[in-house]
């Protein structure tokens, strides 16, 4: 299945919109994005980290068959009353994969183990824990067991026809072992996503060369890389480049044959040096939202050739951020995967702010031994260190808001951004 192009105006802003909130932001995205990858069928052990195109119904019950949950005695509820009870064993026993041939005649007993297929006849098992064996050869425990007790029955996990995935699920290596016992030896999943990672700006060189004072290490690329590899996404480096348009349009005119998405850092907003903003403006088609966001703010949104570019800022705490946030979610949604939101959660703060109303921010944040919410010493984008000091983020909603310690805040762990 070949997915159809987006359209050239999909990230356009309604009319009069200039500064964009989060939330309209992300629903924007969330409302004109598809999938732009084929689809292709691979066989249950290749399966693991891969989008589901279609819903996956079950093909056999869980359990194919009423089963036994511990080891003991099976027997007939209502063949027995309610005082102490004595029954006769039957030869024999029913084991997994060994169930036992033949029904268990009325009023007696058979030894069965953990999983094995209840015989005909008997529709309770009493634990081997609860009986003894009399010098009599009769099983004796105490009445009281409810009927069906011990029993797993046939296909109260699935039954054949249930939907056991949606489509747009990434499988985990344990949704394997879901699909294996309902039978599924194969699926119809989307071709991983190629998204490739650009760097711009003349003051930008990678790491190990010799550069001026006044100048930076590339920091987002291999930042950006790496958090795309951990999504799942194939990852393509793009490399650097320098304030030269046409050197930028010959990347992205290469890129754009073999990617299914671009991500690059600075260049983004319209300025004097931004130059992917003037080349996409020109030759491309571009859309610079103005998100209501701290850090960030500038956020390039287009297409090169048909194929989706997101400009991030080129501070690398911004770049970070609007990663998780924006970009996280718009290209697991191009990867053909459900719209993935960030589960937070409510914990005390460790700290005192004053926040302005206007905008949304994210504090690098972590968790302390007491269980609250301490936030990095210094807001300053410019302050990288804080990413490695950090295990999560605090959300600070669009408005204004005075914050003491012990109030609550929503906390994001790393984690729930599939780090």
């Amino acid at each position: 299945m070949q997915p159809p192009r987006l359209k050239n105006d999909c990230f356009a802003l309604p009319p009069g919109v200039e500064w964009t909130p989060v939330d309209h932001a992300l629903a924007l995205l969330r409302e004109r994005l598809t999938p732009v990858v084929a689809s292709e069928t691979l066989p249950l052990m290749q399966l693991s980290g891969r989008i589901l195109c279609t819903d996956i119904s079950a093909r056999r019950a869980n359990p194919p068959a009423d089963n036994s949950s511990v080891d003991g005695y099976a027997y007939a509820h209502d063949a027995v009353g309610d005082g102490p009870v004595a029954l006769p064993l039957v030869a024999g026993r029913s084991a997994a994969g060994h169930a036992l041939d033949g029904a268990v005649p009325r009023g007696q007993a058979v030894r069965i183990l953990t999983g094995a297929a209840m015989p005909r006849g008997v529709d309770t098992v009493v634990m081997q824990e609860d009986v003894e064996i009399g010098q009599d050869g009769l099983l004796h425990f105490e009445a009281g067991l409810q009927k069906g007790a011990n029993v797993r029955r046939a296909g109260e996990d699935m039954r054949p026809g249930d939907v056991i995935f949606r489509a747009g699920h990434r499988l985990a290596p344990h949704d394997l072992g879901v699909l294996a016992t309902a039978a599924i030896d194969s699926a119809e999943v989307f071709r991983p996503l190629r998204v490739g990672v650009l760097s711009t700006g003349d003051e930008v060189h990678p790491v190990g060369t010799e550069i001026a004072p006044e100048d930076i290490y590339d920091a987002n690329r291999p930042m950006l890389l790496a958090l795309l590899a951990r999504w799942g996404f194939q990852t393509v480096d793009l490399g650097h480049v320098r304030d030269d348009r046409d050197l930028l349009r010959s990347v992205l005119d290469d890129a754009a044959c073999r990617v299914d998405a671009i991500l690059t850092s600075g260049g983004a907003s319209a300025g004097d040096e931004d130059h992917l903003s003037a080349l996409l403006n020109a030759e491309g088609h571009v859309h610079s939202w103005r998100i209501a966001i701290k850090p960030g703010r500038p956020l390039a949104l287009g297409q090169w050739q048909g194929v989706p570019l997101f400009g991030l800022p080129g501070n690398p705490v911004a770049a970070y951020v609007c990663a998780l946030i924006f970009a996280r979610p718009a290209l697991g949604r191009l990867a053909g995967a459900s719209w993935q939101m960030p589960r937070g959660f409510s914990l005390p703060a460790a700290f005192s702010k004053r926040k302005k109303p206007g905008r949304r921010e994210y504090l690098r944040a972590r968790l302390n031994d007491d269980g609250a919410v301490e936030v990095f010493h210094s807001e300053g984008s410019g302050r990288i260190t804080g990413l490695g000091w950090a295990d999560g983020l605090v959300e600070l909603g669009d408005e204004g808001r005075e914050i003491n310690p012990g109030d609550p805040v929503i906390y994001y762990p790393f984690g729930a951004f599939g780090l």
